[in-house]
């Protein structure tokens, strides 16, 4: 598969599971939207229309949102997202989506030894996680793939 059509089914992937939870599950009756991993903004762009009575924070080194759709400094959290997003373990999000992994196995290993940890324990019970790496955590209860996303391409998870 070509890195371009790899890139449109994660693409797809995320934005149907993003609008199975909007549409068919529907997230706790309170806590914010964590974007672990702003990059360019697209997809806080789209949680901002699927969710825009929440607050949205954004985590990521810098803030490369196209300037048209990017959070206010208030709902930035800038640094190495493995040591800024603990302040927010304990704090009752009401969905967690984190598209960090990196397609490097070596790298996406380091990243999975923190990310299932900080991001169940960032999430209120019965709140979502949606993330491009597994997540395996006992907090977390793995969700059925939808029939759009092709197995082990996106992932999502309801915490315990």
């Amino acid at each position: 598969m070509s890195r371009l059509d790899s890139f449109i089914n994660r693409m797809t992937a995320q934005r149907d599971i993003l609008n199975h939870i909007k549409n068919d599950l529907g997230l706790p009756a309170s806590g914010d939207v964590y974007e672990v991993g702003i990059g360019n903004g697209r997809t806080y762009s789209h949680l901002r229309e699927l969710f825009a009575d929440r607050r949205i924070l954004a985590f990521d080194r810098s803030n490369g949102a196209h300037r048209t759709e990017a959070p206010s400094e208030n709902d930035v959290v800038l640094g190495e997202i493995k040591d800024t997003g603990q302040a927010y373990v304990g704090k009752n999000a009401a969905l967690v989506h984190a598209d960090i992994g990196t397609g490097y196995p070596d790298a996406d290993a380091r990243t999975l030894q923190w990310l299932p940890q900080m991001a169940a324990g960032m999430l209120a019970s019965g709140a979502y996680a949606v993330s491009g790496l597994p997540l395996d955590h006992p907090d977390l209860e793995e969700l059925p793939r939808l029939p759009s996303v092709e197995e082990g391409r996106y992932f999502y998870y309801r915490k315990r």
